[in-house]
């Protein structure tokens, strides 16, 4: 499935106008061990152009070092550490699910934009369904996505087979996954890229 996601997440960005990443500065806030932050690297980012910020004291620890070239913070995404306007490219990889007060989400998303530059882009990949085995997760769709980020036109695409029926299904055959991941509804993800408008314009 992350193949499938992977190239959903190349093709968006395309669509958005990025062909290329050389030279592009990107954040990924929540960026956990680094791995995903990893990704934009073989895309074809710069190591040194590469930042992150988490939470968890162990996951930056563990992020420095298999990825020292990365620029990786211990910082909350309500208060991050770098200028306006600081990045190409602001990414959030199933962050704000966990996120149930709604004053931090907005004050998440309004940091986001901040640190973004006026034509970048903030890349979004979260749930888009409740998830009944896990109360301490919340969905998010697309309305509360233009809510959160009133400056962004968002890109969306569906993706990510349903996580239950992908476990399920996988112990018999790869290859019905991919059947069954075409199926829109049985997607459990949105993926969206967005272009952040210049503050003061709509």
């Amino acid at each position: 499935m992350l193949q499938r996601r992977e190239q959903a997440m190349l093709a968006l960005l395309r669509r958005a106008g990025y062909a290329t990443l050389s030279g592009k500065r990107v954040l990924e806030v929540g960026c956990g061990r680094g791995r995903r932050l990893a990704d934009f690297q073989r895309w074809g980012a710069k190591a040194e152009d590469l930042f992150g910020v988490d939470l968890m004291p162990g996951f930056i620890d563990d992020a420095r070092r298999d990825y020292p070239g990365f620029t990786l913070a211990l910082a909350s995404g309500e208060q991050l550490p770098f200028p306006d306007e600081s990045f190409d490219i602001v990414a959030q990889l199933t962050v704000f699910t966990s996120i149930l007060d709604p004053g931090m989400r907005r004050r998440m998303a309004s940091e986001m934009m901040r640190v973004t530059k006026g034509g970048g882009a903030l890349i979004w990949y979260d749930f888009r369904y409740p998830n009944p085995w896990n109360p301490d997760v919340k969905p998010i769709g697309r309305s509360e996505l233009r809510v959160l980020f009133p400056r962004v036109d968002f890109m969306v695409d569906s993706v990510t087979l349903l996580p239950p029926l992908a476990r399920a299904i996988a112990r018999v055959s790869f290859g019905l996954c991919r059947a069954l991941e075409v199926v829109p509804p049985l997607r459990s993800h949105y993926l969206a890229i967005g272009r952040v408008a210049a503050p003061g314009i709509t």
